[in-house]
Formats: C-alpha cells, structure tokens, sequence
C-alpha cells in the first residue's frame, strides 16, 4: 500500500523520466494500433523487446494522458486498493484524460478489476506485459470481449536496418541472423547484454513467479533448448536427460518458458489432435542473438538460424505452424483458418547434393496435407525445380 503524495511523487518522476527517453525507431505494429477502438488493448512480449517504447510512442500521439510503470522499484508496495489512490492524482495533477497507459501491471494482483472499470466509463486503456499466462488467465476471468492483444518481438529486419542505418543486402541479412533483433544489443554489440537477458527472464519471469526448486536443472535444460532450435525433442527424452522425476514436471517447465516468451514449441503435424499432443516437438528461440550469445556451442549453426527467422516470421502473422515428418521431413506446415496454406522447407545452401532431400520431404508434405502452395527458403538463392520456387529470405518476407 502506499500513500497518495508517494504516488503523486513516482507519477511526476516518471513524466520526467519518460521526456528524457528517445521516441526510438517506429515499430511496425505502431500501425496497426487504432488509439481510438473501443478495447483494452494488450501489448504483451518478452523483456526488453520495446514494449516500453512502443507505448512511449503511442503517448506521443495523444496531448492528454495518465501513464504508470508498475516495475518501478518505487512502486514495489503497489496495491489493487491503490489505483483509485493513483486514479484521483492522475486527474488532479494532468486534469480529465481519455488514454490510460500501464506498463508491466501484471505485477499488481488483481490488476484487471480496474481496468475493467476503467474500460466500462470509456477510458482508452493501453497495458504492456511479460508474461503470457499471466495476462491471459486474468484476461481471460474479468476481461473476456473486452481486449485486444497485440504481441510484440524484438526487432524485424527492416526495424534493425532503421536503427543500424544499414542497408537491405547480403551481408545485413547474414548480421541479422547472428545478432538478433533486441534493440539494446543492436546499439552496443555486447554479449553481455544478452546474457544478462537470459537470466533476467528465467530468475524474474520463472523462478520468482514458479518457486522452482531445482533452479540449476531449469537452467540446463533451458540453455539446452536455446542451443538446440530446429531440433526435435520429447518430454519423456528431456525428463531422462535431465533426471527430472515425471514428464509433467518438464511440460510445466517448458510451459513457463513458453510464457514468458522466451521459446517456442511447434508441434508435429497430423489432422489428428490426440496424435498431436502425443507426437514429439520442435523448439524455436524468441530471437536468433539471444540462442547465439547463450548457446553451449562454439559455432552457431547458420541453417537452424534461418529456420528460426522463418519461423518467426510466421509466428508473427498470427498463423499456426507445424512441422511434418513421415518418410521424409519438411520443416514448417502452415495453417490459416482451418485451411493448410503452405509447406515450407528452409535450406540454408541448395546444393545438387541435398536439393533431392529438400523437395522430396516438401513433395510428401504438400501431398499428404492437400497444402496450396510450396516454398523453399534460403538466403540469396532463386530458382524453381519441378514447379517449386525457391525465395530468398529477403523476398520472401516483403524486403
């Protein structure tokens, strides 16, 4: 709990603090945000992949609005019986506002009750959190037809051409894969800054929220994960690995690894759901930098990159992936509403060698799941063999 001339004190502090940040470079979802639409909207996203900025940069567009960062160590003794505390110095300080902004206010129990009052007197609310369950069980008990969700990842390829002042190229492309896209990193190329990331994530998103017991298990397996993306796993496999003592203790694990953004399962493709919760999964990293800079391997494995940036991309437009393995492999089976839309196979160099592979495992995807068109993805290469285009990266996302 805290006392309305603290609040009014943090309030007026962080306005000072906001006018001192850089506007930063405009994301792409800034676009997409309407200020105006009747619904919370949510921004939700790992740590530090500019959710903050993101909302600074909505502020900017508005000439009145309350703004709150609820991660503030000054706000640490934040209650739910202190919003109306923080309500009445907004309007006493800053006068009638319509826009409401909230950063990280999954830390306050009970959060939603607010806003949903908030959104109930047609206030314009706009929140940012990191952590997925979190948000969207709460969402989900006081906030159902009431919210919009937007979720945000660390920088694009064309965002970091912006920031680096680079240009659309080979070699920008080939960089992009090795750093990654968290903005702080791309500013001072410090692995450190990754490092600390990585543990800032699993100590304050999963130990904190989880009480997990064995922390030095978690990291293993986490860190292995990250140096493994694209690759295939059980939990049965990983439950052994790892001496964990049942397969729903590593289910738990990678569902908080899930939920704070930090990996991605894909699940084994099959038009059978019951096949597809038994099958094995495929593991993704939240960004191609953060799996490098805390890999256990000494050299980074280009290929499984670009898998990753692909994947990532797809995550991105909102549509379900899958992987497909029977007597060949392909590496992502892609579905939008209920229709199977695309078979892609990522290759990081054709060669005469393994360009059989490639189209015969895409071949046997597109024909087992009736797919309506097949791609398969490289760096540069552009080509076309027995009726299958071959895209570079670049073109394939838009550059």
């Amino acid at each position: 709990m805290l006392l309305k001339e603290t609040l009014r004190e943090i309030v007026h502090l962080q306005r000072d603090e906001l006018k001192m940040l850089p506007i930063g470079v405009s994301r792409e979802e800034l676009a997409h945000i309407d200020l105006n639409n009747p619904f919370i909207t949510i921004i939700s996203g790992v740590r530090r992949c500019g959710k903050s900025t993101l909302l600074r940069q909505l502020m900017n567009q508005v000439s009145c609005f309350y703004y709150f960062n609820f991660e503030d160590p000054r706000a640490m003794q934040f209650e739910v019986s202190d919003f109306e505390k923080l309500n009445q110095v907004f309007a006493g300080e800053f006068g009638e506002c319509v826009y409401y902004f909230f950063d990280e206010i999954q830390n306050v129990p009970e959060w939603e009750r607010f806003v949903r009052r908030l959104h109930d007197l047609g206030k314009r609310v706009f929140i940012t959190g990191s952590n997925a369950s979190l948000l969207s069980r709460e969402l989900g008990d006081r906030l159902t037809g009431r919210h919009l969700t937007l979720e945000l990842f660390p920088f694009s390829y064309h965002e970091m051409l912006k920031l680096t002042e680079s240009k659309p190229s080979s070699d920008s492309f080939q960089k992009y894969l090795e750093d990654g896209g968290f903005p702080e990193f791309l500013k001072y190329k410090d692995n450190r800054i990754l490092h600390q990331l990585f543990q800032d994530i699993i100590s304050r998103d999963i130990f904190t929220r989880h009480q997990i017991r064995d922390q030095k298990i978690f990291l293993e397996m986490a860190i292995y994960l990250i140096t493994n993306v694209g690759n295939e796993f059980s939990y049965n496999r990983l439950k052994n690995q790892f001496g964990l003592g049942s397969t729903n203790t590593v289910i738990s694990y990678l569902s908080f690894l899930e939920d704070s953004y930090l990996l991605f399962l894909v699940p084994k493709f099959s038009y059978s759901y019951a096949k597809q919760r038994s099958f094995s999964r495929k593991i993704y990293a939240i960004d191609t930098g953060m799996s490098r800079a805390n890999t256990a391997s000494l050299t980074p494995d280009m290929g499984r990159f670009l898998e990753n940036f692909v994947f990532l991309h797809l995550r991105k437009s909102g549509r379900e992936v899958f992987y497909y393995k029977n007597q060949s492999e392909c590496d992502f089976i892609v579905k939008e509403k209920n229709k199977i839309i695309q078979a892609i196979q990522v290759c990081y160099k054709l060669t005469e060698e393994n360009l059989q592979r490639e189209v015969k495992g895409l071949q046997e995807a597109l024909k087992e799941t009736r797919a309506e068109e097949g791609l398969i993805i490289t760096p540069d290469q552009k080509d076309e063999f027995e009726g299958i285009p071959v895209l570079p990266a670049r073109e394939f996302i838009g550059s």
